[in-house]
């Protein structure tokens, strides 16, 4: 049988930020603080109303994982006092790592995260060195659903503040009652059902391809063989778990 996701004991996570469809705060996984950081899908789509809340969140920078040809209009200002730092994840000109996967059903799945980490730890050193440098308040980071890129980086933070596997892999596991309303804002309303059509083809589920990254993956250890320096990966940590900076 499939391992299926446990409830999510922590309801309070999960924010309604208008215009977005999969936001949640990432404290009180582990010893993660509240309002330290926030995954979510792309804030492109915020209107005033949405922006608003980010902000009375505390969320002062937003980080977009995204490629420059994914970014398109904001639906509304983005309020004074949020900062926004663009650095794509994905190294898309290198199209000897990409090809084979777009006809693989695992992208778009936990199957590609380790060959991702292994292929490229200098972007993921890149992007911690951004999420540590970031300025006071709350960081919220996105992609354009908020589950893979920004379940990777969620991966990494979740690892840093002690997180469990089990609780790492059902914050994952939470994205994909949001992916139907996700895609359909993006023009892409036929892909979540494909892709919960192919883990029932292959008699998995996100929760129990998630856990089994997150079982094997040490966040610290990783950014240091990633040539991220131990002061930085400190400074992360206590940024993800609300302890003084040193």
């Amino acid at each position: 049988m499939t391992a299926a996701a446990p409830p999510d004991p922590h309801t309070r996570r999960h924010l309604t930020w208008d215009g977005c469809f999969n936001v949640r705060d990432l404290g009180g996984l582990g010893r993660h603080a509240p309002g330290a950081f926030v995954r979510a899908d792309s804030v492109e789509k915020l209107t005033a109303a949405g922006w608003a809340a980010a902000h009375a969140h505390g969320v002062r920078t937003v980080l977009d994982l995204r490629n420059d040809d994914e970014r398109g209009t904001d639906a509304a200002p983005r309020p004074d006092g949020i900062t926004t730092v663009r650095l794509p994840l994905e190294d898309v000109a290198d199209t000897a790592f990409w090809e084979p996967w777009f006809t693989d059903w695992r992208w778009g799945t936990p199957l590609h995260y380790r060959p991702f980490l292994d292929h490229f730890p200098e972007r993921v050193a890149a992007t911690a060195e951004a999420l540590a440098a970031a300025a006071p308040g709350g960081v919220a980071f996105h992609c354009a659903a908020g589950r893979d890129r920004t379940g990777l980086v969620s991966l990494l933070l979740l690892s840093l503040a002690g997180a469990t596997p089990e609780e790492i892999a059902a914050d994952y596991a939470l994205s994909e009652a949001r992916m139907t309303p996700v895609f359909t804002a993006l023009g892409r309303a036929e892909e979540a059902a494909r892709l919960a059509a192919a883990y029932r083809s292959h008699a998995t589920s996100p929760y129990a391809e998630m856990l089994k990254v997150a079982r094997r993956f040490d966040g610290a250890a990783y950014l240091a063989a990633a040539g991220v320096p131990g002061a930085t990966v400190a400074a992360l940590r206590a940024r993800a778990t609300g302890q003084p900076r040193g």
